[in-house]
């Protein structure tokens, strides 16, 4: 599976990247929501994003949003990431359409655990794309 992360600090950007790739996942890493949306426009763009709340040119909950009125077949499994810890801040995450969301500092076993969350979903998913299929049905009329 294909991981995308967008992350302005270098540091915790290069923890997610080795992290995500010592268990086996295909990692795309950018430093804002911009390049993480340019990303996101390819044939073979991550199905899986981790992002940054807060970063320069375009935040996380910007990114969530755009990625939520795209007009795309298949499922965009977002993951935000922040140092925002209060109800309130995670309630205006999920609310901008985070599926799940990590506080700072990360960890890893914690990491791990969204990851495969979104993962069986993700799963999930196709799963039931290829039921529609094999009734005839058009599977790009799912919505989430």
């Amino acid at each position: 599976m294909r991981i995308l992360i967008a992350e302005d600090d270098p540091v915790t950007r290069r923890l997610l990247e080795a992290s995500l790739r010592k268990w086996g996942y295909d990692v795309l890493a950018t430093v804002n929501g911009s390049e993480a949306w340019e990303a996101l426009q390819g044939p073979e763009a991550p199905s899986l994003v981790i992002s940054d709340w807060m970063m320069p040119v375009m935040d996380g909950l910007e990114l969530c949003r755009k990625i939520r009125k795209m007009e795309k077949p298949g499922y965009i499994y977002f993951i935000v990431l922040t140092s925002k810890g209060m109800k309130k801040e995670i309630i205006e995450g999920l609310e901008a359409g985070a599926d799940d969301y990590l506080t700072k500092p990360i960890d890893t076993l914690e990491l791990l655990a969204r990851v495969k969350l979104g993962e069986r979903f993700l799963h999930l998913e196709e799963r039931l794309r290829e039921a529609v299929r094999r009734s005839g049905e058009n599977p790009d009329k799912l919505s989430a």
